[in-house]
């Protein structure tokens, strides 16, 4: 357990203590097997959705723990707002509370009204178009890859204008539900029409500038940052178990852990997790500061890329019995592999990362990597 935020406001350590009691206590084998996809077809045609565990999470504030507590929520620091999204993907939760955590706390940041409701982040893709209607703004387009989006109360996602000019849009009613995907997780991914949809003027705002950048719409920004905290939290359990596997399984008369080779793998998987959590760290120390767009692509990247090696190590050294439904382990390589192409996949940050960087000159680079890192100060 990561107790750096328990050492500083002891608000923060009981915040974080509640969310690991909620876990312990509603996410069974049986609830994570049928929310997973694992208990076949028709769990995953029923798009389960465990309300007695969103009701536990709401009453207890946490949808709105990264909100400012003089507009009703939490008032948690980002980073240790990060913390409670790492133990949601560690623990494979089977609900959209990470979206919810980040997307309130976004949509309070341009002075939106927010409520403990489920809430979504759309990915980015195809544009939606917003344009003046009687009632307020009216879009046009259909959007894919939603997460839990037939199921939410609301989603927050990216428009723009004639003019060009983005908008951060939030539907309190989600438009008419096209198709339904699941991920390699067994987590739904709907696809929406959104087009006639009919939206209060109150519902669209201007995003803040330090959630938009290089390219990238402010919800994708947020859902990236999202989903590399997710990762470092699935990193976390893929690294906890291939260790305890290690040092529990015997062969030739002696454990796993003391084979030279299963050693260099552990060491490897080992540095992959450190830097991938140094990288997420730094986009939560840059939430709110026009640093994050970058900070979050090089979280993104970084975390996708260790997911890929990480997995890879943990399967190698579970052997056979970790590509089985009854072992664990499926649960946080199979959310890797899918986390890391949502919001952006590593090639996708990876040439903003690169355009920002040429954008300002080889002269630039020493002294944008300084300001960078000193989001983390």
């Amino acid at each position: 357990m990561d107790h750096a935020a328990e050492a500083g406001d002891p608000v923060d350590g009981i915040v974080l203590d509640q969310v690991e009691r909620l876990l312990a206590q509603h996410l069974t084998p049986a609830l994570l097997a049928a929310c997973d996809g694992a208990a076949g077809a028709t769990a995953r045609a029923a798009d389960l959705w465990p309300a007695d565990l969103w009701t536990a999470l709401a009453e207890s504030g946490l949808p709105l723990a990264l909100v400012p507590e003089a507009e009703g929520g939490i008032g948690l620091a980002a980073t240790t707002a990060a913390r409670l999204i790492r133990r949601c993907g560690r623990a494979a939760l089977p609900l959209p509370l990470p979206e919810t955590v980040a997307g309130a706390a976004l949509w309070a940041a341009t002075g939106g009204q927010v409520a403990e409701d489920a809430l979504s982040l759309v990915p980015g893709g195809g544009p939606v178009r917003i344009a003046p209607h009687a009632e307020g703004f009216v879009l046009d387009g259909r959007v894919a890859q939603v997460p839990w989006g037939g199921s939410v109360a609301a989603l927050l996602l990216d428009a723009v204008d004639a003019a060009g000019i983005p908008h951060l849009v939030r539907i309190a009613a989600p438009g008419t539900l096209r198709d339904t995907h699941h991920n390699l997780a067994g987590e739904p991914r709907d696809t929406l029409d959104l087009t006639g949809c009919i939206v209060p003027a109150a519902d669209v705002r201007a995003a803040p500038g330090w959630a938009a950048g290089a390219g990238a719409p402010s919800v994708e920004s947020v859902g990236a940052w999202v989903r590399a905290q997710q990762m470092v939290g699935a990193l976390e359990t893929c690294l906890g178990s291939a260790l305890a596997h290690a040092q529990e399984r015997q062969q030739f008369g002696r454990p796993l852990a003391k084979f030279q080779a299963i050693q260099h793998m552990l060491a490897e998987a080992a540095g992959e997790v450190a830097a991938a959590s140094a990288a997420a760290d730094l986009a939560s120390a840059c939430w709110g500061d026009p640093r994050f767009v970058l900070a979050t692509a090089i979280a993104k990247a970084r975390c996708g890329e260790a997911a890929g090696h990480v997995a890879a190590i943990g399967h190698q050294i579970h052997g056979a019995m970790g590509f089985t439904q009854e072992h664990p382990l499926h649960r946080a390589t199979r959310r890797l592999w899918s986390w890391r192409d949502e919001f952006g996949s590593d090639a996708l940050w990876q040439e903003r990362i690169g355009r920002a960087v040429c954008a300002g000159g080889g002269a630039a680079l020493w002294p944008m990597l300084v300001r960078l890192r000193g989001g983390a100060g």
